[in-house]
């Protein structure tokens, strides 16, 4: 069962923050934090690239609090857009640092899947997840947003700056890639 977040609790935690309130700072990471660290966490595939962008949005929060404004988005939908703004930069950024030649030497190790899976298991959910960061980022994000089933394509255009419309197209492109793909290895 997933805790509901009312906007104008949120609101209230972001004037508190604004005015230097640590204790509600904890509070609003207690409550976005998961979700963020998820959505983080799928983009990259990277628990650790995920917390340190997490890291990095919540930091984010905190030194623009005092600029929020109620009523305006959702402090989760503002939030999530960091986040995903953060996941396309760093990808940005390792696609440039591949084409120097000491690129390998920085990149982390990809995680492991989880061990308690059959090796078949195992093999396939590593190709979907490939198959997924494969896609352009701004597809990918919006495929990840979509995925848990709690936003509407309007709160997903909203946290990718994008119209609904854009939106839809870039859920049935990036789940036909998936489906083509999917399809292939089915019949190699």
């Amino acid at each position: 069962m997933t805790e509901s977040h009312e906007p104008n609790e949120d609101d209230a935690l972001m004037a508190r923050v604004a005015a230097g309130d640590q204790r509600a700072f904890a509070r609003l990471v207690a409550r976005h934090g998961p979700k963020a660290q998820a959505l983080a966490h799928r983009f990259t595939g990277s628990a650790a690239e995920a917390e340190d962008i997490v890291q990095e949005a919540f930091w984010r929060v905190w030194r623009a609090a005092e600029r929020w404004r109620p009523g305006g988005a959702k402090v989760s939908t503002w939030l999530h857009r960091i986040v995903v703004n953060l996941c396309v930069d760093r990808e940005r950024r390792q696609r440039i640092r591949r084409f120097l030649p000491f690129a390998d030497t920085f990149d982390p190790p990809s995680d492991d899947p989880d061990p308690e899976h059959e090796l078949s298991d195992r093999d396939e959910i590593e190709r979907v997840r490939e198959d997924i960061k494969a896609l352009p980022a701004r597809q990918r994000a919006a495929l990840l947003l979509s995925a848990d089933g709690e936003r509407s394509n309007a709160d997903i255009a909203k946290m990718l700056g994008s119209s609904e419309k854009a939106v839809e197209s870039m859920l049935v492109r990036a789940r036909r890639t998936l489906r083509a793909k999917l399809a292939a290895r089915e019949e190699a």
